[in-house]
């Protein structure tokens, strides 16, 4: 399928797109497809190629921005770095939360080695990253959370659901001990985004919740 056929809104300064899990934001070291690579089919009518204002790991799917206008560009990225734009994800994890509802607030430092490559891990003297979650549905021993990043660190959610919850994604490949397995995809999905505009009504986007998550699609309400 097509970057275009995955657009969820699109107007003079904006697109959102439904980005698939496995595509990654910006072209891999070891090479394959990115977004990046396919911006050309999004300038749908315009000179410049769109501009993806903020990143989604590879194996996590959903709403993605980019901006259409330098303009847009500058405005966007002030209203991330603002804290302003509303993030909201599903997950499902390997476990149960201690809880109805939270914050988790563990800071993530950056850790890299020969043997096992880089990895965020909870650190004192690391950057403040700070996680609202809320518990949606539980069965089997796992459960399904909504969770809303505070700040943006890298990979933010997935330590902060093994580490701060007790409960690894399932599917990670990375912080969850049952990650290793090729046939289970990351259970990770962006899954509403709201951002603000001065003059305008908010860009508010929905993306699907995609088939892998199965069974726990029975715990959404029925128009998500």
């Amino acid at each position: 399928m097509s970057l275009e056929e995955r657009i969820l809104f699109i107007d003079g300064e904006a697109i959102v797109i439904d980005k698939p899990a496995g595509l990654s934001v910006d072209p891999p070291r070891n090479g394959g497809d990115s977004v990046t690579a396919r911006l050309g089919d999004l300038k749908l009518g315009f000179q410049r190629e769109p501009v993806a204002i903020h990143r989604l790991d590879r194996d996590t799917s959903g709403c993605l921005l980019l901006a259409r206008n330098p303009k847009a560009v500058k405005r966007f990225q002030q209203a991330f770095e603002g804290g302003l734009v509303e993030k909201t994800y599903l997950a499902a994890v390997d476990g149960i939360p201690p809880g109805a509802d939270g914050i988790i607030e563990l800071p993530l430092a950056k850790v890299s080695t020969a043997k096992d490559g880089w990895r965020m891990v909870p650190d004192n003297g690391g950057k403040p990253a700070r996680t609202a979650w809320r518990l949606v549905g539980e069965r089997d021993g796992q459960s399904l959370v909504e969770f809303r990043p505070l700040t943006g660190r890298t990979h933010q959610i997935r330590v902060h659901a093994a580490r701060g919850l007790g409960a690894a994604i399932i599917g990670d490949p990375i912080y969850s001990e049952l990650g290793d397995d090729p046939e289970q995809p990351m259970l990770l999905h962006s899954w509403k985004l709201t951002v603000p505009r001065s003059g305008k009504p908010p860009i508010h986007v929905v993306a699907p919740v995609p088939d892998s998550f199965g069974l726990w699609h029975d715990f959404l309400p029925g128009d998500e």
